[in-house]
């Protein structure tokens, strides 16, 4: 595996039959819903749930999303989605995944996303230290 930033995470999730193509492969779209996944569980292990954060009036909408497919994940595939915290800005923060195979050997893709601190009116507002503090441990 290359380098991958930690503290990071790995959720493991068994492909749905509902989640594939007609040729029984992973839809590409999925595989956004999968780093969503995995980027909750990391917030949520590093002691703060979503819906915390948009009570105290910040806001974490996606400025860029990438993913790159290397491989095919296929019906009844179990995968290992793991994600980490690659950047923390003044008012940005990203995230980078990877979703690998059962045995977490084979990467099958990886990608990023790219968010806004935003308050409820949608300006952008700096990370709030509880915050940063939270992500950096």
């Amino acid at each position: 595996m290359h380098d991958f930033p930690v503290p990071d995470v790995w959720l493991p999730h068994r492909v749905s039959y509902g989640e594939t193509d007609t040729m029984g492969v992973l839809y590409y779209a999925e595989y956004l819903h999968l780093f969503e996944r995995a980027r909750n569980e990391y917030t949520r292990q590093h002691g703060i749930r979503y819906s915390v954060v948009e009570q105290r009036g910040i806001f974490l909408p996606v400025r860029e999303a990438r993913c790159r497919y290397r491989a095919p994940a296929r019906y009844d595939d179990l995968l290992h989605v793991r994600a980490g915290v690659s950047e923390l800005k003044r008012a940005s923060l990203r995230f980078v995944y990877e979703i690998r195979d059962q045995d977490k050997r084979q990467l099958l893709a990886e990608g990023m996303t790219q968010h806004a601190f935003v308050d409820k009116g949608g300006r952008p507002v700096a990370v709030p230290p509880w915050f940063r503090e939270a992500f950096l441990k």
